[in-house]
């Protein structure tokens, strides 16, 4: 079986795109070059989110701008967006392959009032409860902006907040204290919740021995939502151009000149919004400070009314389970299943049918009934996790006209939105607002070992593994 290419017939094919071209799927953003007008990943969310709205063509000669925007996901356009909306700037948004092609294209739809791979309980011992509680407000409010934006865009919006099951007996004196500082600290109301009042009010997961639920939390059709955060960007005189990777760049006179194939483009301030999808050797202000992350995603056939019965799916809430090598899933709008996970450490790895049956193995032992259900998509995608597990929205070095904003880990569904409100804001001078903050007052890290992170990857994931599953 292929597990490149969706083996279900109830969505239309799509038609090919001229002057597109073949998806890569071995792309690996430490080894390869960033491409130029590759097709979509054969994501779910691109079988079932229509046409792409329209885009404004590759580069084609020099061109000026006043500000520069690399990468179309969802911080690239968030940050263009704000940029015409509250400052009547009409931003040049560069895309090396089709847009909203990466991980904006691949993910989980989870959207949680969250950021980064650490929890709340770990803000307040890494900066103190005074700075996890100024954290805690600027990422609610940057939730709350994410939910008025996705109320304006049909996206099959799922709210009911966020199921954290407990995978392991041992991992619920775990959620019962982070669900204790949610409530005491933060001011959240997250419960915890049996076994039995799991699969009487949610879902019958075989492997869960209690949960705690989240309040805030709201599944979409990222690919719907991105569209219309494009839709809107461009109606507000904002220029989208794929196919037009950065090759390199420099500053000249306080201008940013930036190398397509197309032709240079020059800029006043330049904004880097790549994601997991940054290509080693392309900026130098971003080389060995991200850890690209492949996580991998399959989604079922439509499940019939008496399958979901019987696999005790009573609820389209998404959920995460306690493991460091996490599952996340849940019931989609039109009946299928969706499950994600770890993958490859490599892309030239990522189509080994290991990874898939990961995916099966893992739905099978949360929903038993469920075992052998035909897979209809399955994909992978690169996650940008930075090396202190918490984003960056800033300016790296005062002395450049160059911005950025990394490192979500996972959490940038809904966070997205606000990395990029903040970056347009930072790019043109706004004052009064959070600077100070650990996310926005220093470059991402580096690490004296990046050079050999795959190593130390593989190695993190079989301790990973071992103390999932058997410690």
């Amino acid at each position: 079986m292929d597990t490149q290419m969706p083996f279900d017939t109830s969505l239309p094919p799509r038609a090919a795109t001229p002057g597109v071209s073949a998806y890569n799927p071995t792309y690996d953003p430490l080894v390869s070059a960033p491409g130029r007008g590759q097709d979509y990943a054969p994501t779910y969310w691109v079988a079932s989110a229509g046409e792409p709205p329209q885009d404004d063509g590759p580069i084609q000669g020099d061109v000026d701008a006043d500000v520069v925007i690399v990468g179309s996901g969802f911080t690239g356009l968030s940050t263009a967006l704000t940029l015409a909306r509250d400052f009547g700037v009409r931003a040049v948004v560069l895309e090396a392959n089709r847009v909203v092609w990466g991980c904006t294209s691949r993910n989980g739809g989870q959207g949680q009032n969250a950021s980064g791979r650490l929890y709340r309980s770990q803000w307040i011992e890494r900066w103190g409860l005074d700075t996890a509680k100024r954290l805690d407000a600027e990422i609610r409010e940057g939730f709350e902006y994410w939910k008025s934006l996705v109320a304006q865009v049909d996206c099959d919006a799922q709210p009911g907040g966020h199921l954290y099951t407990a995978h392991r007996q041992k991992k619920m004196g775990f959620l019962e204290n982070e669900a204790r500082v949610m409530r005491e600290v933060f001011g959240y109301d997250a419960r915890m919740l049996s076994k039995s009042e799991l699969r009487e009010r949610y879902v019958d997961d075989h492997e869960a021995v209690g949960a705690m639920h989240e309040p805030d939390g709201v599944g979409v059709h990222p690919l719907k939502l991105a569209y219309g955060y494009l839709r809107q960007a461009r109606a507000l005189g904002v220029r989208v151009h794929p196919s037009s990777p950065v090759l390199g760049w420099r500053v000249e006179n306080g201008v940013v000149l930036l190398q397509t194939p197309g032709g240079v483009v020059r800029a006043r301030r330049v904004a880097f919004a790549t994601g997991g999808y940054t290509a080693q050797g392309v900026n130098p202000l971003l080389d060995n400070r991200i850890m690209p992350v492949l996580s991998n995603s399959l989604v079922t056939r439509v499940l019939s009314p008496a399958e979901r019965e019987s696999a005790g799916l009573k609820s389209t809430v998404f959920i995460t389970d306690t493991r460091t090598l996490r599952f996340y899933y849940r019931l989609l709008p039109d009946g299928r299943m969706q499950i994600g996970s770890r993958s490859a450490l490599r892309g030239a790895d990522a189509q080994n049918p290991r990874h898939l049956a990961l995916l099966r193995e893992g739905l099978a032992r949360k929903f038993p009934s469920l075992r052998g259900v035909e897979v209809a998509y399955s994909w992978w995608g690169w996650v940008d996790v930075s090396h202190d597990m918490m984003p960056r929205i800033t300016q790296p070095d005062p002395t450049q006209p160059v911005y950025y904003a990394f490192g979500y880990g996972g959490n940038g569904v809904a966070f997205s939105a606000h990395a990029g409100r903040r970056l347009a804001q930072r790019m043109m001078g706004k004052d009064g607002l959070a600077w100070d903050l650990p996310i926005y007052d220093s470059p991402l890290p580096g690490h004296l070992f990046a050079p050999f992170r795959r190593i130390g990857q593989g190695l993190l994931y079989r301790w990973y593994h071992l103390r999932d599953e058997h410690l």
